[in-house]
């Protein structure tokens, strides 16, 4: 009989050591698989039975600790952290490859006319605001007026964005063209993001010391944290919307075009998240 698992795991941090950028990138790419969102819902309450249970120091017999990294990442996957409230399906970070796939390819093929330029941005800040509503702080909640705000400012600077360059590079060689979608992206995700956490740039965020103890809030921690999401979010969209629209104009073809997407969402979200450490 395997011996008992010890209660000493600490299941509330990472399995890797976040110190590193290869342990941060393990685990984004356990939290944004996209095969999480094929789980029935009984797998997910089994995963969040195990994951209490073991945090109330109930130790189902034969439990591996394999199985409980599994069960916690399943978890973490669907349920919010501080709330413990089951997520948007769409606003889980298991969907941000399917939905970024989606919206990215229809903003890079239909970017000609002015109608699907003024469609697709506004579908991606929907997304978005979805995306930043699921994952809101417990700790620093979103208003329903900063969300509406954040949603309309985003959306109304990715579209001037695009509609400005669309005019300005109309009689540039087609290439060219093919980049609008990325500046306004680019662009939107500049105002959305600070927008989204401005009541962390106004009050701070949390600082703590070696061992948890929290010292106060930093506007200074806040106003670093919201830049370095910034750059990960533009560099989640850099890969697909800057180097496939190189390969498809100078190799154009749909099997090209089906192959680069995902390829470029799959590793460019989890490693993107990983560039910086979400602790210091």
């Amino acid at each position: 009989m395997p011996p008992s698992l010890p209660a000493t795991i600490n299941i509330r941090e990472p399995r890797w050591d976040q110190s590193t950028f290869q342990g941060r990138a393990k685990h984004f790419f356990m939290v944004t698989d996209p095969r999480n969102l094929l789980l029935s819902g009984a797998v997910l309450e089994e995963a969040r039975r195990v994951v209490e249970d073991y945090r109330a120091g109930k130790i189902p017999p034969g439990l591996t600790e394999d199985q409980l990294w599994k069960a916690k990442y399943i978890y973490d996957s669907a349920f919010h952290p501080d709330t413990g409230e089951k997520m948007l399906l769409v606003g889980r970070m298991s969907a941000q490859v399917p939905m970024n796939m989606t919206i990215t390819g229809c903003m890079l093929t239909f970017y000609r006319t002015t109608p699907a330029v003024l469609f697709w941005q506004w579908v991606n800040q929907s997304f978005n605001a979805v995306v930043n509503y699921t994952n809101r702080s417990g700790d620093a909640p979103i208003t329903p007026s900063q969300l509406g705000t954040a949603y309309v400012s985003a959306t109304t600077g990715a579209v001037v964005t695009a509609l400005g360059l669309k005019s300005l590079t109309k009689h540039l060689p087609a290439i060219i063209g093919r980049y609008v979608p990325f500046a306004a992206v680019a662009a939107a995700n500049c105002i959305n993001i600070p927008l989204m956490r401005q009541r962390e740039l106004k009050l701070g965020i949390p600082v703590t010391d070696e061992n948890g103890n929290r010292l106060g809030e930093s506007t200074a921690a806040a106003q670093k944290a919201i830049f370095q999401v910034v750059v990960s979010r533009i560099g989640m969209a850099a890969p697909a919307m800057g180097e496939c629209p190189l390969t498809v104009c100078v190799i154009y073809t749909a099997p090209l075009l089906s192959v680069c997407f995902p390829c470029s969402l799959v590793f460019a979200t989890p490693l993107c998240c990983a560039l910086f450490p979400q602790k210091r």
